[in-house]
């Protein structure tokens, strides 16, 4: 079994901005130097992606995944339909605005490769996943919504 790791950062934006970032799933390569390449598969009635293919490189890990989202409020869940080199790409983005027009983001991922890694770099993996997409979402919602 995967353990899920998390972290968070604060964003010189609103939660808008931040939110057009993380749901704009065909703009990942943009800003995550991890994704290759992304693509929309479905659209919900609300206009939001329900399901997404990305082919990602993250060094220790290269593999072609298709996730499904869902949405409540100031969060975005998502959970692996389809992996080729993984079992399981779960995990969640949480959002809060603050009074000051900031928001921090918690980005929290659990990973599971198909074949066997030792836990210990399994979680410094998916360690260096959070960090670098948190750190490219930060960039791009504070340069949009800045």
């Amino acid at each position: 079994m995967g353990e899920a790791v998390s972290d968070s950062v604060v964003v010189q934006a609103d939660a808008a901005a931040v939110w057009d970032v993380i749901a704009d799933f065909d703009a990942y390569p943009e800003w995550n130097d991890e994704i290759v390449e992304a693509q929309t598969l479905e659209v919900g009635e609300d206009g939001w992606g329900t399901r997404a293919w990305f082919r990602i490189d993250a060094g220790v890990l290269q593999a072609e995944v298709v996730l499904a989202y869902a949405y409540t409020d100031w969060s975005l869940r998502w959970w692996l339909e389809e992996g080729d080199k993984v079992r399981r790409n779960d995990g969640t983005y949480e959002l809060d605005p603050r009074e000051d027009g900031t928001t921090e983001v918690r980005y929290e991922l659990e990973i599971e490769p198909r074949v066997r890694v030792p836990a210990v770099l399994r979680r410094q993996a998916a360690r260096r996943i959070v960090a670098r997409a948190l750190e490219g979402m930060r960039h791009q919602a504070e340069r949009a919504g800045g």
